[in-house]
């Protein structure tokens, strides 16, 4: 029998106005490892007055240190202070969900879900590119094992200079849930929807590619409406203003499902992922996508999606149409695709990983 792991688990980015992908991937991954035996799981966070918006509560124990981000991103990074144990006690392993390192006397496993400021700085603030590179630097210092969700994201590890010797390929997973005609009608009227409509679900920022996707889909044949939803990210979406384009916000995680199934086509022509988990959570629900060629979507699309030069109008009109004059062939290659990929299998790749370091 194997000796059981005990692993601090970073999760401040819950707290985050905007927790993103970040925070769903790194909660999602925490149920899985739960049902590991022989793991403990324990959360670790900032001390915050409130809990964080309820689709990013943590389903394990968390345990407080006595700052919250960004101070406490600061010290991490300035001071190397305060430990990750001061909260936990003695572990056997640190795993950095986020950006930010913790300080830590364990052996370190990083999640890197991307390195997107590295290619357009332009899409960040200063600051943030700043914390992003000293992240990174003490990642490539310290980090024992690299975690990383697509192969896109292990060539840029590899490039920032972390050695292909410490990268672990560590794909997510995907639920799939029953949706029937009343949760559809159901969705439609909460968020006021149209009969028939296409739909983006991510964070809005500018690097999903949000205005070219709306000047496409002006530019269709048959006009359709575009349904967004997400959080406000950092920076102009540059689409506020066109029309046709209907925002309605984050959707919590129990309406997604319904969302989706009820989209015409999702379209996520996003120039940089680090995986695109809405690509999956789309074809889990039968809904046609259309995605960006040469890019981490591409991969975890596995040829089950329609793709488009991201920076090109035409080509992601040309592949809406395409998508919805296909859309029962797609249904059944994206159902089929999203469905060799399971959240038991990052679990049992994310302790293979801990226990390769202790």
């Amino acid at each position: 029998m194997q000796a059981p792991v005990r692993v601090a688990y970073t999760l401040e980015q819950c707290w985050h106005r905007v927790p993103g992908g970040t925070a769903s991937s790194a909660l999602r991954t925490a149920v899985a490892l739960s049902d590991v035996p022989g793991v403990e799981i324990i959360g670790v966070a900032g001390r915050h007055r409130r809990p964080p918006n309820p689709a990013f509560v943590p389903s394990v124990p968390v345990q407080q240190l006595p700052y919250r981000a960004p101070l406490l991103y600061e010290l991490w990074l300035r001071l190397g202070w305060p430990p990750i144990e001061r909260a936990t006690g003695a572990v056997d392993v640190v795993h950095c969900t986020g950006l930010i390192p913790p300080p830590s006397r364990a052996p370190m496993i990083a999640t890197l879900h991307d390195v997107a400021w590295r290619h357009r700085p332009d899409q960040f603030t200063r600051h943030g590119v700043r914390v992003f590179e000293r992240s990174l630097a003490e990642i490539r210092r310290r980090a024992a094992l690299v975690l990383c969700p697509s192969t896109a994201t292990m060539l840029d590890a590899e490039r920032a200079g972390i050695e292909v010797e410490r990268l672990r390929l560590v794909p997510w997973g995907v639920e799939r849930h029953s949706v029937t005609e009343s949760d559809k009608v159901s969705v439609r009227t909460k968020f006021g929807l149209p009969e028939e409509f296409l739909l983006f679900v991510g964070t809005v920022e500018p690097r999903k590619n949000l205005r070219r996707l709306a000047e496409a889909v002006r530019k269709l044949d048959v006009p359709l409406p575009l349904v967004v939803a997400g959080a406000k990210g950092w920076g102009d979406s540059g689409i506020d203003s066109i029309e046709g384009v209907q925002f309605i916000g984050f959707v919590p995680d129990a309406d997604l499902p319904a969302l989706y199934a009820s989209a015409l086509v999702f379209c996520y022509p996003s120039e940089r992922e680090g995986f695109g988990m809405p690509v999956l959570e789309a074809m889990s629900q039968g809904v046609p996508v259309v995605t960006s060629l040469g890019t981490s979507t591409e991969e975890v699309a596995g040829g089950a999606a329609v793709l488009v030069d991201p920076f090109s109008v035409d080509d992601i009109r040309r592949g809406i149409e395409e998508a919805l004059s296909r859309r029962q062939e797609l249904i059944v290659w994206g159902q089929r695709q999203a469905a060799r990929r399971q959240w038991s299998e990052t679990a049992r790749l994310t302790v293979a990983a801990y226990r390769e370091v202790i």
